[in-house]
């Protein structure tokens, strides 16, 4: 596992109310969120930067209002295409 650094003024962890490891992992759900809901990164590699489960990662989705469907309308309406052709072929 690789660490990275940020420094941050004292008075950030002070006005959050939070201790910097708090803050941390706070920050670490925050971008994996952030990176799900804009298409970056699946939702198991999100759950992962979260340092989370992914059943622990979908409560925090809910927290946050993101939808834990990620398709855009084009795909959604491909995968609706998809099972229609699949039922016609039966």
């Amino acid at each position: 596992m690789k660490t990275v650094s940020i420094e941050f003024p004292e008075s950030v962890f002070s006005s959050l109310r939070k201790a910097p490891a708090e803050f941390a992992q706070e920050m670490r759900i925050a971008a994996a969120v952030k990176w799900y809901e804009i298409g970056e990164i699946s939702q198991g590699k999100a759950a992962e930067i979260a340092g989370l489960n992914r059943a622990e990662f979908i409560k925090i989705l809910e927290r946050y209002k993101v939808s834990t469907f990620q398709y855009t309308p084009e795909e959604l309406a491909e995968e609706i295409s998809d099972l229609d052709d699949e039922e016609n072929c039966d």
